[in-house]
């Protein structure tokens, strides 16, 4: 009977025979984690949405067609223009309006014979690229400064959608990020104290997040975020949201750091280190916490949807950001009221920019904690 082989791990390595064992063998861990990674597409191409929605967070003044508080009334609850190309160049079409003589409002139409000219890299309203460069030429727009595009309709007070949709994305993506950090320094450092400690250190640390998840967090957060003052500047309220929400977050990532430390403590890594002099300190943040590194990212990436999702809920119940900032939160208030929903469907369009960036999100810490683990079959 033939003596069965043993299985090479489920890499996707190209075919070189027997070098392909010599390869894992000698393999780093990060390139272990590419070659798995690259497999799961689902997670490749979410990778890719990701880093389009970051680009669009960091180019918002010029990826936006008009300035986001500019207001129209004359286009209030207009319906999206779909673009044209006729004879090789865009048209964006026009509008016609009627007088609805039931409900005593104004109605728009498109009205396909009425057409505007559209170009690319064009100029507009200024402002400063990346903050310190002065410019004002946007993506696309209207080449008559005057001229109506909404190509996702218009809000109560004629301001374009698709400009405030993008500047949403600057604060709802960055707030994950910032809270995030926030979250995985005080999960590294805590959890890394109570499981090499452990003790009366440990006993301390584990009462309080037990603590902390106990209390529901949703009306916990609301009482906070009802705390911040209502006529905070827009820039300290974003900051105390996210403090908010770093605070109440680190306690998962705290409870991972802290049994990965109590595993590797007793490691033979460890114990060189202690024969050689080298502190605790630099013990736990230079030879442990790098061990598991592809852990923490995985969770990291997996933590940014939850405080997407949580800044958008507060800021949808009028307890998180106010206006005049800009988050997909603040825009979903525009669509608690089911007569302006019906008028004007397009105003849910952040939920929709908020279902991608979170499953998008999912799916990416999905394969990265998969290949964390590149061994496994």
């Amino acid at each position: 009977m033939a003596q069965a082989q043993p299985l090479a791990p489920d890499l996707h390595l190209p075919k070189l025979g027997s070098d392909v064992e010599a390869q894992l063998d000698i393999a780093s861990q990060w390139k272990l984690m590419w070659w798995k990674f690259r497999r799961h597409k689902l997670a490749l191409a979410s990778a890719v949405v990701v880093i389009l929605i970051y680009l669009v967070a960091i180019f918002v003044d010029f990826l936006a067609p008009f300035n986001p508080e500019t207001t129209n009334v004359q286009y209030t609850y207009a319906p999206p223009t779909p673009l044209r190309f006729i004879d090789g160049q865009l048209y964006t079409l026009g509008y016609k309006s009627t007088i609805d003589p039931v409900a005593l409002r104004r109605t728009f139409v498109v009205d396909e014979s009425i057409k505007y000219p559209v170009g690319l890299f064009v100029h507009g309203w200024p402002y400063q690229l990346l903050g310190f460069i002065p410019m004002d030429i946007h993506l696309i727009g209207p080449l008559d400064p005057n001229a109506p595009m909404y190509l996702l309709g218009s809000d109560r007070l004629g301001r374009d959608m698709l400009s405030r949709l993008i500047f949403g994305t600057r604060i709802s993506m960055s707030i994950g990020l910032v809270s995030v950090f926030l979250s995985l320094t005080l999960g590294i450092i805590l959890g890394g104290v109570s499981g090499f400690y452990g003790g009366m250190i440990d006993t301390i640390i584990q009462r309080v997040i037990e603590f902390l998840r106990s209390i529901p967090s949703i009306p916990l957060w609301m009482g906070l975020s009802a705390a911040l003052p209502p006529t905070m500047p827009p820039l300290q309220a974003y900051f105390g949201l996210t403090l908010i929400l770093s605070l109440l977050g680190w306690t998962g990532l705290a409870r991972v750091v802290r049994g990965r430390v109590l595993s590797l403590r007793e490691e033979e890594f460890v114990t060189a280190a202690r024969l050689d002099g080298v502190s605790e300190w630099r013990i736990i943040m230079r030879h442990m916490i790098p061990s598991f590194t592809s852990h923490i990212i995985a969770s990291v990436t997996l933590a940014i949807p939850a405080v997407i999702l949580a800044e958008t809920a507060l800021s949808f119940l009028g307890i998180g950001l106010h206006p005049p900032t800009i988050s997909w939160g603040v825009l979903l208030q525009e669509a608690q009221n089911i007569r302006a929903v019906s008028t004007a469907p397009w105003l849910l369009s952040p939920a929709v920019a908020v279902i991608i960036a979170v499953v998008s999100l999912n799916f990416l810490g999905d394969g990265l904690r998969d290949a964390a683990d590149p061994y496994s079959r």
